[in-house]
């Protein structure tokens, strides 16, 4: 019983161990809005972007996400652009993550800016 309730324990504090982890994003990703509007179609601040093959959705939980389960939805994102011009990776971002101010929303910004990649902040200059 006292083997129970310890294995309890463990698996609940991992799981709140798990919830506070912070996600470390790449100095190129850039804040914007995504609409999927019919797979791999999408408007990323309102022009019209395609998902690149292979494209990854990870969302507030940090697992990938189908594109498909998020047709029509209105979502605060960062996200990388591939050498094509399209959606490479994606990041929901959680209430707390788009409260982090600033952040680029395009290349010219995030070229002069100050990134500091452990704290996860922007600095202008």
């Amino acid at each position: 019983m006292f083997r129970c309730a310890v294995l309890l324990f463990a698996a609940l504090f991992a799981v709140g161990a798990a919830a506070q982890v912070q996600r470390n994003f790449p100095p190129d990703a850039l804040r914007g809005e995504i609409v999927i509007d019919n797979p791999p179609e999408a408007r990323l601040n309102g022009n019209p972007l395609r998902l690149a093959p292979g494209a990854r959705i990870r969302g507030q939980n940090n697992m990938l996400a189908m594109s498909g389960s998020l047709v029509g939805q209105r979502l605060a994102v960062h996200y990388t652009l591939s050498a094509h011009g399209d959606l490479k990776d994606v990041w929901i971002l959680t209430p707390e993550e788009f409260a982090r101010r600033p952040w680029p929303g395009t290349p010219k910004e995030a070229a002069s800016w100050q990134f500091d990649r452990a704290a996860q902040t922007w600095t202008k200059p």
